[in-house]
């Protein structure tokens, strides 16, 4: 088995880059399946690791384990305060905004009750288009096909928030077999070499639970849609593994300068 792209680790956390396709742990909603990444991040380890956020299964990119259960808790209250910054990169059907907020409430999809039971919970998502692309085939009803590449930036955390905003807003993410369609899912499979959801977490940045420092860190995307950027023209939006730790600035220091 290959081993997990580690992108930083120090004695209270590691961060990897998440498969796509691979459970971040066990749930209610994964009965049957035997393998995940939390498992297999022990595994390579040697020792226990904490989860303290979540990856859609068909999403990739790059998540934080806790090495302990103290900083476990520290992490999981910081994700939960929105002190984390996240960005992800989706590939979405037709023309998206140049940039827009979209503040659509949303009802949790916890399967614990059914969906017509469950309130909606206020939900933000800042989207910006990267870049865009039009095909001269006919995928849908129009004799071209457009696509564009947008930057999302979660600022709530609803379950498949972004998958659900753009798909409400009209802008399905390719590859997204619940929120998406399926003959653009079909085209991009079967003749883009692309069979996957097309949105990766690329990008987190929190300060650091124990140290005096903040943590930024960069996901590059995997092979397949690093050909699909190639193939759109969009190869100079493809994101690199970088790791930066500045020092956080106190109020004192501030005081100081």
């Amino acid at each position: 088995m290959t081993p997990l792209n580690i992108l930083y680790q120090d004695e209270y956390l590691v961060a990897v880059h998440k498969p796509s396709g691979l459970l971040v742990h066990r749930s209610a909603l994964a009965r049957g399946e035997t393998e995940f990444l939390l498992q297999r991040l022990r595994d390579q380890l040697g020792k226990r690791v904490y989860p303290v956020h979540r990856l859609d299964r068909p999403t990739s990119g790059v998540i934080v384990f806790a090495l302990s259960s103290t900083v476990a808790g520290l992490l999981s209250e910081a994700f939960s305060e929105r002190q984390v910054e996240k960005r992800y990169l989706a590939v979405v059907r037709g023309k998206a905004p140049e940039s827009e907020r979209l503040d659509y409430p949303l009802g949790e999809e916890d399967g614990s009750r059914p969906k017509a039971e469950m309130p909606a919970m206020p939900a933000m998502t800042d989207i910006r288009r990267l870049d865009s692309a039009e095909l001269p085939v006919q995928v849908d009803r129009y004799p071209v096909a457009r696509y564009s590449l947008v930057e999302a930036r979660p600022l709530t955390g609803r379950r498949h928030q972004i998958r659900r905003h753009l798909s409400r807003r009209g802008y399905p993410i390719i590859g997204d077999a619940k929120h998406g369609k399926s003959v653009h899912n079909r085209f991009f499979a079967e003749q883009m070499g692309a069979p996957r959801l097309l949105l990766a977490a690329t990008y987190l940045a929190f300060d650091h639970p124990l140290l005096a420092k903040r943590v930024q860190l960069s996901c590059a995307l995997d092979e397949t849609m690093i050909a699909l950027f190639h193939h759109l023209g969009w190869a100079g939006h493809l994101p690199l593994d970088s790791v930066r730790t500045p020092p956080l600035v106190t109020p004192s220091a501030l005081q100081a300068l």
